[in-house]
């Protein structure tokens, strides 16, 4: 079974940082990218970044230039580096592995999810 384990989350103040790691486990079919979201209650899982197994990176205009992704497609772990954070950040984390299933498709999984807070 596949499973995804995330670690890092904490308490931070406004302009700290964080390091995130996620290791997946089990069989992933045709892994072709890895990724990192965030939900706040009561509103949709938001996107922040991408890396793919071609080395291209994705991330979302509120992250850009102060999150960092890694992916290790080998070992199936990936990283995500949360510098100068802000209030509007806090949120749980989830990591994400997107491969294809039996039947070809695309499928996605995902871990547990990591409370961040960013807090004076």
């Amino acid at each position: 079974q596949v499973q995804l384990v995330e670690s890092g989350g904490g308490l931070v103040r406004p302009g700290g940082s964080l390091r995130l790691s996620c290791v997946a486990s089990g069989k992933i079919g045709g892994l072709y990218a890895m990724g990192w979201y965030r939900q706040v209650v009561g509103r949709q899982r938001e996107f922040i970044a991408t890396s793919t197994n071609r080395d291209t990176t994705d991330y979302a205009d509120s992250v850009k230039g102060r999150f960092t992704i890694s992916g290790d497609f080998v070992n199936k772990t990936e990283y995500l580096q949360l510098n100068s954070l802000k209030l509007e950040d806090t949120a749980v984390y989830y990591c994400s592995a997107e491969g294809l299933g039996t039947k070809g498709s695309p499928h996605l999984y995902w871990g547990q999810g990591t409370q961040v807070t960013v807090s004076s």
